[in-house]
């Protein structure tokens, strides 16, 4: 079976359509001002008819307000909200209920009891992303290129869907995967060459190797 994969962190639809040719399963959208990739609700709704019909959306979010999230909702037509903050399990719920979207929860990992953290939320939300702890003083909580060990994972029969994030490239993807057992990976810094800039070669490149892994 081969690995799915989310590119995150889109600004321009040119990246998602070679993200889509590739073979992307999901295309992130990230509504976080503290965020280079960033996107406004104007900026999304201006990029909504350019983006390809053959992934899923996601939107990511970081302790945002309820309406704020139906607003991007509805600006970009998404099928997924990623929550990236310090929500409580039951709000993932109630976010799921109101708006009739897919909920991933962001748990940042740094020790096996991390892991264990994801066990509240596995019964409200559609999948799990483990994404390596921000780094001290950081104000933001994901595309930090920044890894975790990746064997805290291995030979967990986690009974939920899940996605690894942080730190992956298209050089170490493949090693993420043998070592942590991963079927879906989600990338964003890594296929850049600077913070909010994405490269359609590092893209290429990053779908080409997950998807050769077996």
């Amino acid at each position: 079976m081969s690995v799915s994969v989310k590119i995150c962190g889109i600004t321009k639809p040119e990246h998602a359509n070679l993200a889509a040719f590739y073979g992307a399963r999901w295309l992130g959208f990230v509504f976080f001002d503290r965020s280079p990739r960033n996107l406004t609700l104007k900026e999304a709704a201006a990029m909504r008819r350019q983006l390809p019909s053959s992934t899923e959306r996601v939107g990511l979010f970081v302790n945002a307000s309820h309406d704020f999230i139906e607003d991007a909702c509805d600006a970009l037509d998404l099928d997924w909200v990623q929550l990236h903050g310090d929500e409580y399990p039951n709000e993932a719920l109630i976010l799921k209920n109101r708006l009739g979207v897919s909920i991933i929860k962001a748990i940042g990992v740094s020790s096996a009891e991390d892991v264990d953290q994801a066990d509240m939320f596995a019964p409200h939300v559609d999948a799990v992303l483990f994404d390596a702890k921000p780094p001290k003083g950081s104000d933001r909580p994901g595309g930090n290129a920044m890894s975790f060990p990746w064997n805290l994972l291995s030979g967990k029969d986690l009974p939920y869907p899940w996605l690894l994030a942080g730190g992956l490239t298209p050089e170490n993807v493949r090693q993420a995967v043998q070592e942590s057992g991963a079927h879906a990976v989600d990338v964003s810094s890594g296929v850049e060459d600077a913070p909010g800039r994405k490269s359609g070669d590092k893209i290429e490149a990053f779908l080409r190797a997950a998807k050769a892994v077996r």
